[in-house]
């Protein structure tokens, strides 16, 4: 049986894959297309940067926490673009299968905190998920 820290070091080895999910969206300065983890700490910063503001009550740590964890998913998934055409009922099921099976590498309560906070970043209710799916990339600067 793995120790906590084997289960959490797996983890990590995993969610490394993410530097390899090359996402639609190019870098503000068009060299080439990011990558989910790129996006990912990205949106962290954003969250970081502009929490003053957030409408409502917003934990930043939460939110830079939930920001973290968001695209995790596309490690199994890939990166379902916002106006790929692919049916979001599909897209849901099989997001929800690859969180299940990431954030169930981690030992309990962690794993389990994980999935919570990714749902409720995806069931966008509380202030802190609205805040976090507020974030959208700055258009590349004129030339």
């Amino acid at each position: 049986m793995q120790t906590a820290l084997e289960k959490q070091l797996s983890f990590l080895r995993e969610i490394d894959r993410l530097k390899g999910v090359v996402r639609q969206s190019p870098l503000l300065d068009k060299s080439r297309k990011e990558n989910s983890a790129e996006h990912s700490w990205h949106l962290a910063l954003y969250a970081l940067i502009l929490s003053e503001y957030a409408i409502g009550q917003v934990d930043s740590h939460r939110v830079i926490r939930m920001l973290l964890l968001h695209d995790i998913v596309e490690i199994d998934v890939g990166d379902f673009p916002i106006h790929g055409g692919s049916s979001s009922e599909a897209q849901a099921v099989l997001e929800t299968q690859a969180a299940q099976r990431l954030f169930g590498q981690l030992p309990a309560p962690q794993g389990d905190e994980c999935l919570d906070l990714w749902l409720e970043f995806e069931q966008a209710q509380t202030d802190d998920a609205k805040f976090a799916k507020s974030h959208r990339p700055l258009p590349a600067a004129a030339d």
